[in-house]
């Protein structure tokens, strides 16, 4: 028989996994042509009051439907995260509550090995495109090198996180 106490259900999140990413600016001039290139459609609702998320994801006629939870930590670029994937009727209900929305295209790109997602916002963010990349531990999330047209880090700038962009619909200065 398993006893879990009020302890363990309190402790670290008990289904999460470590997302471990940074994010750059871009410089538009200089990043690679995306003319042609295949993307994905993210069409994001930042829930009121939550730290949740509402995903739509839209890629050659394909969907995937998913809410997340992204847990604060002191490293924002170590966060515990929990996805669970929905269906359409799941996704329509959870689209009812009061939410900050938000669309952008996804390009996958490789660059010295590693593939880069280049985020290109639209609507009020249109000029904003963000590029990051995640790793598979502490070490090589700080090992990490960018792209050569990405910019500033903005890992650490909660400004930057899409909920706050999504909120604000401004690009922060």
């Amino acid at each position: 028989m398993v006893n879990r106490g009020l302890d363990t259900e309190l402790g670290d999140p008990k289904y999460a996994r470590p997302e471990l990413e940074r994010r750059w600016l871009v410089d538009q001039a200089d990043r690679p042509n995306l003319e042609g290139l295949d993307f994905t459609l993210i069409e994001d609702r930042y829930i009121e009051g939550t730290r949740m998320r509402l995903r739509r994801m839209t890629r050659r006629g394909e969907t995937a439907l998913k809410l997340t939870k992204k847990y604060e930590t002191e490293r924002p670029e170590t966060r515990p995260i929990v996805t669970a994937y929905l269906t359409e009727a799941e996704h329509a209900l959870l689209a009812s509550l009061p939410a900050f929305a938000m669309r952008k295209r996804r390009f996958h790109l490789p660059v010295d090995g590693r593939y880069w997602s280049l985020d290109l916002f639209e609507g009020p963010l249109a000029r904003l495109e963000l590029v990051e990349a995640e790793a598979a531990d502490e070490a090589a999330l700080d090992a990490l090198v960018p792209p050569a047209w990405a910019t500033k880090e903005v890992t650490h700038d909660p400004r930057y996180q899409c909920g706050s962009l999504a909120q604000t619909l401004s690009i922060p200065e």
